[in-house]
């Protein structure tokens, strides 16, 4: 599924983004409005890790997406 399908989709995306990112509340994902950037930040900072790390999860998160 592409980036701009996502974006499109992402009220209905935002459960599972919650199951994968537990962490991040639904403000968070308001937020984001399936801005790939923005959930980025988000997750980097919810979770600590670096900007390189929040984009590889993201980026597997996409591939398992579109299996």
């Amino acid at each position: 599924m592409s980036w701009d399908k996502i974006e499109g989709n992402w009220k209905q995306l935002k459960g599972n983004v919650k199951e994968q990112w537990g962490k991040l509340t639904d403000d968070h994902l308001d937020v984001i409005e399936g801005k790939r950037d923005q959930l980025a930040g988000k997750i980097q900072e919810a979770y600590g890790i670096t900007t390189a790390k929040a984009g590889a999860e993201i980026s597997e998160w996409e591939k398992n997406r579109n299996k």
